[in-house]
């Protein structure tokens, strides 16, 4: 009788364990049982784009503007075997992919990535990138967006490192007066920086211009 009822309450308990490992399997596959798991930032290259939205004063009106969730991007760069957003902050500079994330609301960030990079991208052209991009290190970010090399903003400095470090344009260029300037919060923003002479036909690019654009597939979407 004892050998019996020992033998039911193995039984049960080896049962019960079965149906949590196999519930525990469908709702987490691979993270609980796959080979390992995989890190997210293991996906990204160099030469790849991400996007987040920043919590800076002018965020808001930014996404406003260019109708984006994004309000600032970087490009992915290699340095001594770490990832890094080169981007387009006071001043330009290389910061860690981790860091970066941090920084924006959430955690959230999109990555995309040129089409037919492992193509285009080869070794030679991600260097002459870099070497483009370098001489935008430290400098200052450009709060009016004009289209120069003096001082630069984000996607900008991302346009410009395709264009003359690769010889591919990602996108077209925009004017300021394509984008969305009536609304209240916009008109605020442009008032604080130019008063009453806005360059509405100032070449500009948005980080929405370059994460829509055609050239690019998506690769990650933490959003």
């Amino acid at each position: 009788m004892k050998k019996t009822k020992y033998i039911f309450a193995i039984t049960t308990f080896l049962m019960s364990f079965g149906c949590a490992l196999f519930i525990a399997n469908s709702m987490f596959g691979n993270i609980l049982f796959g080979p390992r798991a995989v890190n997210i930032l293991d996906k990204i290259q160099e030469g790849d784009m991400i996007f987040q939205t920043s919590q800076s004063k002018q965020c808001e009106a930014i996404q406003i503007a260019t109708n984006s969730k994004y309000s600032h991007c970087g490009i992915i760069f290699m340095e001594n075997g770490h990832k890094y957003v080169f981007e387009a902050v006071q001043p330009v500079k290389f910061t860690p992919i981790e860091t970066w994330i941090a920084h924006g609301k959430e955690n959230h960030f999109v990555v995309t990535r040129l089409k037919n990079a492992t193509t285009l991208l080869n070794p030679k052209t991600i260097q002459k990138m870099k070497t483009y991009g370098n001489q935008f290190k430290n400098k200052n970010y450009d709060l009016y967006f004009e289209w120069s090399n003096d001082k630069i903003y984000c996607s900008e400095l991302v346009w410009k490192i395709y264009k003359y470090g690769a010889g591919i344009e990602l996108c077209p260029l925009q004017k300021l007066k394509d984008f969305n300037l009536k609304d209240p919060k916009v008109q605020i923003l442009l008032a604080e920086r130019y008063g009453k002479n806005i360059p509405i036909n100032e070449s500009v690019v948005s980080p929405f211009n370059l994460e829509n654009a055609k050239t690019v597939t998506t690769i990650i979407h933490n959003y």
